[in-house]
């Protein structure tokens, strides 16, 4: 029995694959079909055993085709991919999580890579959206999943043009961001090698940087009460967004504003003896125009 383990992207989703390990290549490349059973449970909860045929495909890594991935299996989920030699079938399962997460409102009901789930990430056609994408799709993607970018190479990389429009429009998608907590200004350091880190290295060329950590909150099992994060991550336009608790980068610290903000919030809800943990700041109650 050998076995590998993949995280699935936007790609494989769409179009209907898995990957497939190298070691399994020789054994199916030439076969016509292959009997792949997938085992996967419904947003957690309900099993599902399913038989399939495919067969091993490049394209241009080797995969198997025709794969039917349930809507709730996301990018970034881990499959395990395994070759049973005795039964002659390959088994393709996720993994339940502990408890449903919901990841910059897109619930996760399986294991799942925090790195390609912000790689991944769809940003939508906002100038807002714009700016994210470049943090982390092109930044230095930490295995937490936070990620660090140049705020310099911003302008090369957000497609908002050049010139005093696309410096206006890409200030106040900045700014916006800022507002709102999804990113913060930190000062990191570029290696020899060029490569970005944070925080800085002593010794090292200094570099301001934006700083973005994923929002991570308890998701609703289904059906329980409360809205359900089923889209794949891209802005909606003009709609309220709820207050929020939003990590901090290393050795940052909630203002006392923002410790007070909570502190009424909290009240509000009616929820005691719930205090900001040291690391964490408060993003209150905000509207947002894509």
């Amino acid at each position: 029995m050998r076995s590998r383990r993949f995280a699935l992207v936007r790609a494989d989703l769409e179009s209907a694959v898995c990957p497939l390990p190298e070691d399994l290549v020789e054994t199916l490349r030439q076969r016509e079909s292959v009997t792949v059973v997938l085992d996967h449970k419904a947003f957690g909860v309900t099993p599902a055993h399913e038989s399939f045929e495919s067969a091993a495909v490049q394209d241009p890594g080797w995969h198997l085709v025709d794969v039917p991935w349930a809507a709730d299996v996301r990018p970034g989920v881990l499959v395990t991919v395994t070759w049973k030699s005795a039964e002659d079938y390959v088994h393709v399962r996720t993994t339940v999580l502990d408890e449903p997460i919901r990841v910059d409102g897109v619930d996760y009901y399986h294991d799942y890579d925090p790195r390609v789930i912000t790689r991944e990430f769809d940003p939508g056609l906002s100038n807002r959206g714009q700016v994210l994408k470049a943090v982390r799709r092109l930044g230095r993607v930490f295995d937490d999943g936070s990620a660090v970018f140049p705020e310099a190479e911003l302008p090369a990389n957000c497609g908002l043009g050049r010139g005093k429009k696309g410096t206006f429009l890409l200030h106040n998608a900045v700014e916006q961001l800022l507002r709102e907590g999804y990113v913060t200004r930190v000062t990191g350091s570029t290696g020899p090698d060029g490569e970005l880190n944070y925080p800085a290295v002593d010794d090292q060329e200094p570099v301001e940087l934006l700083f973005y950590a994923p929002l991570l909150e308890e998701a609703p099992l289904p059906g329980e009460a409360g809205e359900h994060g089923d889209g794949d991550g891209a802005d909606r336009r003009d709609h309220w967004v709820n207050g929020f608790v939003r990590r901090l980068p290393a050795g940052k610290s909630a203002s006392k504003k923002q410790q007070t903000l909570h502190q009424q919030a909290m009240e509000k809800e009616q929820i005691d003896g719930f205090t900001l943990e040291p690391g964490y700041t408060f993003v209150k109650r905000h509207h947002r125009n894509g």
